[in-house]
């Protein structure tokens, strides 16, 4: 899951980023209306956290200008003032949640959790064969079997759960486990897709994680054997 993050207070923002990341996020910022508006325009996001006080174009501008070109990215509206006129004006602007500054960070993470369940697409349980990963939770298991994962392997098994049959290239999982900062250049995503396929197909006759040579990865029930 991708998450943008549209706030001018670097230190606010920083502390919002690293709490995402270690929640299991792929987390990119933005420090001023402007950039935030670019950036949440391109709908490469699963959701938004978005300050409803920026500089060079407001909050409120940013989501009803994504609400009337048709986006529906969720959006987490931040704001300092909790107060009802300002919550109102949030919501009927197309903020889909609220959340007061300062908040704690279990709050925060567990208001984009929610935010992300509301996608119809989104499921809280996925399945492919006999493992399951349960989003709500955090766990993987594998008939029944445990599997610990860091949060950069559970977020990258996600995403390869959630397009289930279909190839994702090695770009496809920069962009969307990820940042945007992410160098390209290093073996971090073979790396990470090694120590999954070892710990997801590891000890069973049916691997599930398979490489498409020269395109990328897929995960399937019954894909044969490992290469």
């Amino acid at each position: 899951m991708r998450i943008l993050v549209i706030e001018d207070e670097k230190r606010v923002a920083s502390f919002v980023r690293r709490s995402l990341v270690e929640a299991g996020y792929a987390v990119d910022c933005a420090h001023d209306g402007e950039q935030g508006a670019k950036l949440a325009d391109r709908g490469e996001h699963d959701a938004i956290i978005l300050d409803l006080r920026l500089p060079s174009c407001d909050g409120l501008s940013i989501v009803k200008g994504l609400r009337q070109r048709g986006k529906s990215t969720p959006v987490l509206a931040v704001t300092a003032s909790g107060s009802v006129p300002d919550r109102v004006a949030g919501l009927n602007a197309g903020c889909d949640d609220y959340l007061v500054k300062p908040f704690a960070v279990a709050e925060l993470v567990a208001r984009v959790q929610s935010l992300l369940r509301r996608g119809t697409v989104q499921t809280a349980l996925l399945r492919v064969g006999d493992l399951l990963l349960d989003t709500m939770i955090h766990r993987v298991t594998r008939a029944g079997k445990p599997i610990e994962l860091t949060p950069k392997e559970f977020a990258l098994l996600e995403y390869l759960m959630r397009k289930a049959g279909q190839v994702v290239t090695k770009t496809m999982i920069e962009q969307h486990v990820w940042n945007y900062d992410f160098d390209s250049g290093t073996n971090l995503v073979e790396v990470h897709m090694s120590h999954l396929r070892d710990k997801v197909d590891r000890g069973f006759d049916a691997p599930l994680i398979q490489t498409v040579r020269g395109v990328g990865y897929v995960i399937q029930k019954g894909s044969g054997t490992r290469q």
